[in-house]
């Protein structure tokens, strides 16, 4: 059996690893991200560096956590390799320790940082990328009042007929609308007026409209500022219609999937979201076992580039495998429980049993 104290310097030592790449992979997408902001905000009215600078730390957080999975397979692979390098995983095995026990540290580390992830990381990224987006909206100014075809659409109808409305970018989890347009139908399917204008934001029982142009048929459009629309569409239902799961934070993903339901909306998506967090610190262990099939045989044969390049693939496989399923998912093609853990079991069987071919015979 691993002694406590050797389990102990097991566990750091990955840790460790883990740290300093999390480190310097958040330090390089901060860095990247800012360089691709400045390049297409840069030319926008309020786009100032210091907010610049401010909206790229917020993209972190989630950009890390779906880089997660990657660095633990790196951590892992380099931690391993140290040990070889140093023979101490030698020492171990001489002194009767099997892989099983000198990966259980590095497994739990592994099952630690996705709990951590899971529980701090992703409600803290949640909040940020929420944050982020009203920020990037408030760049534009009054520029841009053409609304992207891959924009949401909702629909709202009162006594005076039906309102299609449609924006360019969303934020506070779909109840702010930037670069907005409302097309307002009479019942013989006329437009009786359209109204451009730079965002919106949902009150209860009204729409309250900045920088406002009307336009109405037949006449010469009207800059009106600020306007009110009226609406009988309620904040909840607007929220589920329109946020992204990524800005919902996990411990409240179970309320928005029950409030989906009872508005009768598709709740895929959160549904999606919520078994990926849930799977993810299962997840992370199998890509330490991944990690382990390229890195056991270092200790007598020497380090082989092939190896790592092949865990490398391998876990880069997994991630493509992983997005590919969590799509259906979203999609309702595999139910999303199913598609979260698709992955983690295909990956654990495919690093057990190649760990128990090798050790074990």
């Amino acid at each position: 059996m691993i002694g406590r104290t050797l389990f102990a310097y097991f566990f750091r030592r990955y840790v460790a690893t883990f740290v300093q790449f999390f480190i310097g992979l958040c330090l390089i997408a901060y860095l990247v991200d800012f360089t691709e902001m400045s390049r297409f905000k840069s030319t926008l009215p309020n786009y100032t560096v210091g907010a610049g600078l401010l909206v790229s730390a917020l993209h972190v957080p989630l950009i890390a956590q779906t880089a997660i999975p990657f660095i633990v397979l790196f951590a892992a692979i380099a931690t391993l390799m140290a040990l070889n390098r140093r023979y101490e995983l030698v020492v171990a095995r001489s002194a009767g320790v099997s892989a099983w026990q000198f990966l259980a540290p590095l497994c739990l580390g592994s099952f630690l940082v996705g709990v951590v992830a899971v529980t701090i990381f992703n409600p803290v990224g949640a909040h940020a990328l929420t944050w982020a987006q009203q920020l990037e909206a408030s760049f534009s100014g009054d520029e841009g009042n053409n609304v992207d075809a891959r924009a949401p659409w909702i629909r709202q109808r009162d006594q005076d007929g039906v309102t299609i409305i449609g924006a360019k970018s969303t934020a506070k989890r779909g109840l702010q609308l930037n670069q907005v347009t409302f097309l307002q139908i009479d019942d013989s399917g006329d437009i009786i007026q359209r109204i451009d204008a730079r965002q919106a934001n949902l009150a209860e029982g009204k729409w309250v409209v900045d920088g406002a142009t009307l336009q109405r048929s037949g006449d010469a459009p009207e800059r009106v500022g600020q306007t009110e629309i009226k609406t009988n569409l309620k904040p909840e239902y607007v929220e589920q219609k329109l946020a992204r799961p990524e800005t919902i934070p996990f411990f409240e993903l179970p309320a928005k999937m029950r409030a989906a339901w009872s508005f009768g909306l598709n709740a895929n998506g959160f549904g999606m979201q919520f078994h990926s967090l849930i799977a993810l610190p299962m997840l992370l262990v199998a890509m330490t076992l991944i990690a382990a099939t390229v890195s056991m045989r270092f200790a007598r044969m020497g380090q082989s580039a092939t190896m790592i390049l092949g865990g490398v693939l391998a876990g880069f496989l997994l991630y493509v495998v992983s997005v590919l399923v969590k799509a259906f998912g979203t999609a309702g093609i595999v139910p999303p429980v199913v598609a979260a853990w698709i992955p983690v079991v295909v990956a654990m069987f495919f690093g057990v049993t190649f760990l128990l071919y090798r050790e074990d015979g």
